[in-house]
């Protein structure tokens, strides 16, 4: 994979917007922003929040696969929420989807999101190098 390469799945869903589901630049993979739609229906999941953020994880999960790269490998994730109230419950869910050593993380209270969504992250992981690709 060569430096600065779009990548985009259908295991994840389709960017909302003008710009790629993530970036490869050398190793580093910067994934966009995820709202919790579910790919195979291109809609919201309802439930709780916590079912919202695992299906959030669950598209990056898909997306770093996509450009070769596992969970492990997420180095940051940002989380934006609409109500910080939410955090506990968010913070359930994170625990549950990722292992220790965790990504750093923050958490950020926003006035909204796109599509009248209450939860949305990005992610950046380094994702080891393959033959044509040199280790930072």
């Amino acid at each position: 994979m060569s430096v600065h390469t779009a990548i985009n799945t259908a295991a994840a869903p389709a960017a909302v917007g003008p710009y790629s589901q993530a970036r490869m630049a050398g190793s580093w993979l910067y994934v966009s922003g995820q709202l919790p739609i579910d790919p195979a229906t291109g809609t919201m999941v309802s439930g709780s929040i916590a079912d919202r953020a695992e299906q959030i994880f669950h598209n990056i999960e898909a997306i770093v696969a996509a450009a070769g790269g596992r969970v492990e490998d997420i180095v940051k994730i940002t989380l934006f929420l609409t109500d910080l109230s939410d955090f506990g419950q968010v913070n359930e869910a994170y625990a549950r989807f990722f292992q220790e050593p965790y990504p750093a993380r923050s958490t950020i209270g926003v006035a909204a999101l796109p599509l009248g969504s209450n939860i949305e992250a990005e992610a950046v992981a380094w994702v080891a190098p393959t033959t044509d690709q040199e280790a930072p």
